[in-house]
């Protein structure tokens, strides 16, 4: 009789104390999960509409590279809304080793984000689509690449009266796959760099039908070393890039006449 008590007493204690233990695991779990996102302001000091790109962060997120941007309906570049600092500014944080720390300097990047570079136009002496340190782009719409989900608020220097994209574009360095394996390329040194190439993402925007929230949806892949600007639709060989974002929405706010 008191070895079945006992065992009794066992199982009571379990079941009592899991709900107690999983309530415990799952809170933490849901606490990380909804920590609140960085918000990134940009264009403060312009008069157009504001545009919100809320991104969610998906499980394969890792310190992404990204620009956001405009066009018209058609496809031509309006203006840069965001670029990762590093990018805008020609310079990484973590470029020279010469004296045994790790310091700034400047670095050439063309796989990172080509079709945004090709789209913006701008050629660099070097022939590169990219911005350099003695030619960077405005400190107005750069910024740190955020660690994780994140909302950027940025003002449109363009009144946008007529259908417009958004479009971002977001790369994640060495996130090699079964397929963008780190030998496809063994001779290029800039594939090397980025592996699964850049992800495109882009919605349309009517403002004459404005909807309360939109979902960006990815249109293709950027060049795999950033040797040209072109759009590649094929998405069914990538994987972890597809979950760097878990889901990216818009909303758009006309200023008030």
């Amino acid at each position: 009789m008191k070895t079945t008590y006992f065992s009794i007493l066992i199982v009571m204690t379990t079941v009592i104390a899991f709900p107690f233990l999983f309530s415990s695991c799952s809170g933490g779990k849901k606490s990380a999960e909804t920590d609140p996102p960085e918000v990134i302001i940009t264009n403060p000091d312009a008069t157009g509409p504001l545009v919100s790109v809320s991104l969610t962060k998906g499980e394969s997120i890792n310190h992404p590279l990204m620009a956001v941007w405009l066009e018209d309906y058609s496809g031509k570049y309006i203006e840069t809304l965001f670029v990762a600092q590093s990018i805008g500014r020609g310079t990484f944080e973590h470029a020279n080793q010469s004296e045994g720390i790790w310091l700034p300097g400047p670095v050439r990047r063309p796989a990172a984000l080509p079709y945004w570079g090709h789209k913006r136009g701008i050629q660099a002496a070097d022939g590169l689509y990219l911005p350099t340190p003695e030619e960077p782009v405005a400190d107005a719409i750069t910024g740190p690449t955020p660690g994780g989900s994140f909302i950027l608020n940025a003002r449109s220097t363009s009144q946008l009266n007529s259908p417009f994209r958004v479009v971002l574009e977001i790369n994640q360095s060495w996130d090699w796959n079964e397929y963008w394996t780190n030998t496809k390329y063994p001779d290029d040194d800039q594939y090397k760099t980025s592996s699964q190439p850049a992800v495109v993402y882009e919605v349309i925007i009517d403002p004459s039908a404005l909807q309360p929230e939109y979902e960006m949806i990815a249109v293709g892949h950027s060049h795999y070393s950033g040797k040209d600007g072109g759009l590649y639709p094929e998405l069914g060989t990538l994987t972890t890039a597809l979950k760097i974002a878990d889901k990216i929405t818009v909303k758009v706010t006309f200023p008030k006449n």
